[in-house]
């Protein structure tokens, strides 16, 4: 009954996309469990670079079947959108499951999000305006649409004019917005149910029933741990839970069931969007950094804010998560500094603080203390163990690996399918 989770253990765009397509081969099942087509993924496979928004990044492994979870939130058009890339470019995406009880995103979610995103100014979250949040918004409200609803016109229509009534008045008396119709609604996502309906079933009974058979399951989480509703860098988060609880709720399997939780580190940090990011650096390192990591966003096309790597965030992912392993990744990104400053806790107020601080204006105020590791300059793209590795490149795995709290027991050292050094099997 071999279940693994595999998540981000800092803001997400760590690189969970390569990690999940190199088990895609070895496991049966890859399910999201979370999210939307606000978390991104991108995938090398020999000469060819897949950016994966809403799927499963096992799509692209044969024998896998991918899986959309419960828990995460569906945009019909850009799911349709990404499977007919996919096809054209000779993917099978016939094996693609779709829990019914996952959540449509629709119209005016979109619109909410974005007018309301523009009305806070300032104050802005830095959401991507996908709808995500007011999805899940509408789902705690109990006004959601369903994957389900698309095959019950009449229960489909009755929903939408529940959710419309309020947002009608928002969108018309404090937005100054015109109010959305129904039938306009109801007609364009009744326009989906046939294209998905190959898709759709009871993924909670087949993926415990897999298990029962002895099946691999993979729950993959988009985002990263402090992007959690709950467990993040509150308010500046996503709208649903990356950690490793969300895979128990978001996907209808119990924490019983699951044998190994994989946290994907990234060699230095990243941010997308706005809240506090103590490492961020605004020199020509940042600079380097965002250059030769690639750092924009598959998702959102923005530039990703760049740091030294965060021991504090890293421990923090460990005990929220109950890591068992940790998946580094873009270690050659660093090839080339003499020096590499590592964080390895926070001054607040005068304080050495080595642990996340529960709040929030802590946080906000927490000042990086740095420790200096020796950096290296060979090229680390071809080693294929870790005793190939430069010694200060495997010094430097090392440290990370004490100051994180769990081992380190793959490295990614390129881009490619097959540039990474499995020190440990997840398996």
């Amino acid at each position: 009954m071999p279940a693994l989770v595999l998540l981000g253990a800092q803001w997400g765009d760590e690189g969970k996309g390569k990690a999940t397509d190199l088990l895609g081969g070895s496991v049966d099942y890859v399910v999201r469990y979370q999210g939307g087509n606000n978390a991104g993924h991108t995938v090398v496979v020999g000469d060819q670079k897949y950016a994966l928004h809403l799927l499963p990044s096992g799509i692209l492994s044969p024998g896998c079947t991918p899986v959309i979870g419960n828990g995460v939130v569906v945009d019909p058009s850009v799911l349709l959108s990404e499977l007919s890339g996919l096809n054209e470019r000779g993917v099978d995406t016939s094996k693609l499951l779709i829990s019914g009880n996952a959540h449509i995103i629709t119209p005016y979610n979109v619109t909410v999000d974005k007018v309301t995103e523009r009305f806070l100014g300032k104050r802005k979250i830095g959401t991507t305006g996908r709808g995500i949040g007011p999805t899940y918004a509408d789902k705690i409200n109990r006004v959601g649409i369903r994957v389900q609803d698309l095959y019950d016109e009449s229960i489909l229509t009755q929903k939408v004019e529940a959710a419309l009534d309020g947002k009608n008045q928002l969108l018309t008396k404090l937005y100054n917005r015109r109010a959305i119709a129904v039938d306009q609604v109801v007609e364009e996502l009744l326009g989906y149910a046939e294209k998905l309906a190959p898709y759709v079933t009871d993924t909670v009974l087949l993926l415990n029933q897999a298990l029962e058979a002895n099946k691999v399951v993979l729950f993959e989480g988009g985002q990263g741990t402090l992007l959690d509703i709950d467990h993040g860098t509150y308010p500046f988060v996503t709208s649903s839970n990356p950690t490793a609880g969300g895979a128990c709720t978001g996907s209808g399997v119990g924490p019983t069931k699951i044998s190994r939780v994989i946290g994907i580190l990234k060699a230095y940090t990243t941010r997308v969007g706005s809240g506090p990011f103590p490492t961020e650096l605004f020199d020509e390192d940042g600079e380097a950094l965002r250059r030769i990591g690639g750092e924009r966003g598959v998702t959102t096309g923005r530039d990703r804010r760049c740091g030294w790597f965060d021991a504090v965030i890293a421990r923090y992912a460990t005990r929220v998560n109950g890591l068992t392993d940790f998946f580094l990744t873009k270690l050659d990104v660093l090839t080339g500094w003499e020096q590499i400053p590592v964080c390895v806790a926070y001054e607040i107020d005068g304080r050495r603080v080595e642990e996340l601080p529960y709040s929030q204006s802590d946080f906000h105020h927490a000042k990086p203390i740095y420790e200096t590791l020796a950096g290296w300059s060979e090229d680390i793209t071809k080693a294929k163990s870790f005793s190939e590795l430069p010694k200060n490149a495997q010094a430097y795995v090392k440290a990370l690996e004490e100051m994180s709290g769990a081992p380190i027991s793959a490295i990614g050292v390129g881009p490619g399918r097959d540039e990474t050094i499995e020190i440990n099997s997840f398996l």
